[in-house]
């Protein structure tokens, strides 16, 4: 590494000196320069001192500025961003037709380090995807989530990014807590356009081993910190967290089990709800509130059944309002299907996978959720791709529309933020095998079985295929 910088030729000319002092003066001008040099001389090729210069042409947000954004979907490892030009065009329009929120982390997912040294920054991969939100008509959001591994106990530099899970799941040490504010301001004055933050991703870091419990002290100083700094770019900014796991368990579990916040679904992991509450207290402010989850237990169980495990997310939501005093509610992450040990989700069939997705978004609406964001499990290439929004974009022939767009970006027009859930009539032999959701307009269905039935709902006596999903017009 020095070497690459020149100091090698400077080290051999002061060797050949005779002069003792001389040596040691030029011995202190190196250890001055390299002092000076970000990071104490890390590499900071490739970066630069101007992070916060606003980037690119940034879209004109609305007058009014809403802390709730609507349904639809955060981007993964890989994305539309980048492929066949035929292939991300044909995505960048349907999502042009839709607006779909958008939400992209800082650093991983896609994104590399912000900020490899202090004060250098490297903005290329998020600068795309912010592009790309900006050409699909998006309300682009942003997760403050990793931290650059300087603040976190790791070295600084532009060839010193450690990827592993564990490493970009470690969190800044609380002396590098403002450190990581600025860089969240540092990314809000980048992005003028962007106006919903939020702070970090399902408490990454914040476990204290030696209480057993959530580091929720630590996160609530950090988040404070964050939303301090934003507020400061653009009192317009909404600024929203914990973006709490909300995890569950086996309803006879005794250790860590709620016994005030439990179903059939399972019991609420008391840990949970206490960080959630010392949040709650202490916060600084917040515009709306985050969170995220599964509709299954930790151990992977579903509660009574897939269907029925998604009432969790119903329980959760309205209890989450309840203590908030009703500030809009987003899920970050919602998940209904069990990931297998690569955290891959591929062991049901797409009918199926739909159809248990559009009862975990009806619940989630009708806990009183207002917001909330698909994990797009994206490919980098091939044909197929379970449960993803639209194939890849390696081929001209990808990027094509796959059932989970249909119903996350249809879910989005039909109840956005706002939208209050009507009560219709359904034929009680039907109740067990359908969950609904009816807006002003229109009356989502979802046939619960694994065969075709006959259902009656809203006055209306329709044929359902074997988990079909089904939008009626009022």
């Amino acid at each position: 590494m020095m070497g690459r910088h020149g100091w090698d030729s400077w080290a051999r000319r002061w060797r050949l000196t005779a002069l003792l002092g001389v040596g040691v003066a030029a011995l202190a001008l190196v250890v001055t320069l390299i002092s000076t040099l970000p990071g104490n001389g890390a590499s900071t090729r490739g970066t630069t001192r101007d992070g916060g210069t606003v980037h690119g042409t940034p879209a004109t947000p609305p007058e009014v500025t809403r802390p709730d954004v609507g349904w639809g979907f955060t981007h993964t490892q890989y994305s539309a961003d980048e492929g066949s030009s035929a292939a991300t065009a044909r995505v960048e329009g349907a999502l042009s037709r839709t607006a779909l929120p958008q939400n992209q982390h800082i650093m991983g997912w896609g994104a590399g380090n912000p900020e490899p040294a202090k004060g250098r920054y490297d903005f290329t991969e998020m600068d795309r995807r912010i592009d790309f939100m900006r050409a699909s008509g998006a309300t682009p959001v942003v997760t403050l989530c990793c931290a650059p591994d300087w603040m976190k106990g790791g070295r600084a530099g532009t060839d010193a990014t450690d990827w592993s899970q564990s490493a970009l799941e470690t969190a800044p040490t609380p002396d590098h807590y403002k450190d990581f504010a600025a860089l969240a301001a540092t990314v809000a004055r980048r992005y003028p356009d962007v106006r919903h933050f939020i702070v970090w991703n399902e408490f990454k870091g914040f476990w204290n081993d030696s209480r057993a419990r959530w580091d929720y002290e630590g996160y609530t100083e950090l988040y404070n910190l964050v939303y301090g700094a934003l507020k400061q770019v653009d009192d317009k900014i909404m600024v929203g967290g914990p973006y709490l796991v909300m995890d569950s368990v086996d309803p006879r579990q005794k250790q860590d089990a709620s016994t005030t916040l439990r179903g059939a679904w399972g019991a609420m992991d008391q840990r949970v709800l206490d960080a959630f509450a010392y949040w709650n207290q202490h916060k600084a402010g917040a515009d709306f509130v985050v969170v995220d989850g599964s509709s299954y237990t930790k151990d992977d169980d579903l509660l009574p059944d897939e269907f029925a495990a998604t009432d969790k997310f119903t329980a959760v939501s309205a209890w989450v309002r309840r203590q908030t005093r009703d500030l809009p509610l987003w899920w970050a992450e919602y998940y209904v299907e069990p990931a297998d040990g690569n955290d891959n989700r591929k062991g049901w069939t797409e009918d199926h996978r739909v159809a248990v997705q559009a009862a975990g978004m009806i619940a989630m609406v009708s806990g009183g959720a207002s917001s909330g964001f698909y994990w797009n499990p994206e490919e980098r290439k091939g044909t197929g791709c379970a449960g993803c929004l639209w194939t890849p974009t390696d081929t001209p022939g990808g990027g094509r529309a796959l059932p989970m767009y249909d119903l996350v970006s249809r879910f989005g027009k039909e109840f956005p933020p706002g939208t209050t859930p009507r009560t219709v009539p359904i034929a009680r032999d039907d109740v067990p095998n359908v969950r609904v959701l009816a807006g002003d307009k229109v009356v989502l269905v979802v046939n619960t079985l694994n065969r075709p039935i006959s259902a009656q709902v809203d006055g209306k006596r329709f044929d359902m295929r074997a988990y079909e999903v089904k939008w009626l017009q009022r």
